[in-house]
């Protein structure tokens, strides 16, 4: 039985198929981030092992995994630009995801791209996630074959098999909006096939939102702010956040935050054109619940159609994506067989 698994490296978070049992598939992610080591530091001398990998990039190593938080330097660089995928952090987080699936070999990997880059770059990542992965602890996964898709088509997929009505989609015109760490993506559809010239992504995600709000604090208590993650919880949360023990508003500042948004759903609407034409508007992304306000008064007359999980939908799809080809491929060469028999 073939062996088909999905990555989908972001911006700000890798997420991963961990398993796959009958029609469970289980997802797993860790943080965007790798530190840079000479040697395997996994091992802490009090706490015991931490959840993560050290994964081998030539002489070096670079450290990933969920508990990748506590091995990280105070001041980091996180993943960003067009040429992302062609830096060795960006293949230490593929690895890392590939170490945490517990396989040996793996016939089909599908992973994704933001649209932007998506034409571009497609052929290289294929090339990239082919072959052999020293994956780390003298681990190797050999990956046969890779399919890279536009990440918001994972979702698109994703909601067909939830609400079962795939048939359905396949002659439908469908917008996929998915709300990410650093980009905002768009993908329009006729059934499953992308409209190249309607899809597209624009450096304006939720992390954008956060930093305007972290300059803010900064400036108004006199000091440094960069806890980006506590803000990011009290704006889904609408709380506020705790500066000094003590409770700290950020209301003042969501307006001046959300100009993100205005101007990434502004952009979105000047390429996509007439809205008219969509049977289906697809919202998507981990930064999908801050985002859901604005994109819902751009399309006042659709309904949102949001999806349990928004975070692994991308990556869910990609899973069920690489099954359907992988079956359709087995079904061509069964009744290819039976013709030569006759």
């Amino acid at each position: 039985m073939s062996i088909v698994r999905a990555i989908d490296v972001g911006y700000g978070i890798t997420k991963y198929i961990r398993r796959v049992d009958g029609d469970c598939i289980e997802c797993g992610s860790f943080l965007s981030m790798a530190e840079f080591c000479s040697s395997d530091t996994t091992m802490q001398g009090l706490g015991g092992r931490r959840d993560t990998v050290a994964v081998p990039m030539g002489p070096h190593f670079y450290e990933v995994g969920p508990d990748i938080e506590l091995a990280l330097e105070p001041w980091r660089s996180t993943l960003k630009g067009e040429d992302f995928i062609t830096t060795p952090e960006y293949l230490a987080l593929m690895r890392g995801a590939l170490y945490y699936m517990n396989v040996e070999v793996i016939d089909l990997l599908v992973v994704g791209l933001p649209v932007a880059y998506f034409a571009d770059k497609k052929d290289s990542l294929v090339k990239l996630a082919e072959g052999e992965h020293a994956v780390g602890r003298g681990r190797k996964v050999l990956v046969k074959r890779a399919l890279a898709v536009a990440q918001p088509q994972g979702a698109l997929v994703t909601y067909a098999a939830q609400q079962g009505v795939l048939d359905q989609i396949q002659h439908q015109d469908s917008l996929i909006i998915d709300v990410g760490t650093r980009t905002f993506d768009w993908v329009s559809t006729r059934g499953m096939r992308l409209l190249i010239r309607k899809s597209h992504s624009v450096d304006r995600g939720v992390n954008n939102m956060l930093r305007i709000i972290a300059r803010e604090i900064s400036h108004d208590i006199g000091a440094i702010y960069l806890h980006l993650d506590a803000i990011d919880l009290a704006l889904r949360k609408e709380r506020p956040l705790t500066l000094y023990g003590k409770p700290y508003s950020i209301e003042k500042f969501k307006p001046l935050a959300m100009t993100v948004a205005h101007q990434a759903v502004g952009a979105m609407l000047s390429q996509i054109g007439d809205t008219q034409r969509f049977d289906n508007v697809v919202l998507t992304g981990g930064g999908a619940q801050i985002f859901k306000k604005y994109i819902k008064e751009a399309l006042p007359r659709h309904s949102l159609l949001e999806l349990a999980e928004p975070l692994y939908a991308n990556v869910r799809g990609f899973q069920l994506a690489g099954q359907g080809r992988v079956e359709a491929e087995a079904g061509l060469d069964a009744v290819a067989q039976v013709e030569q028999r006759r």
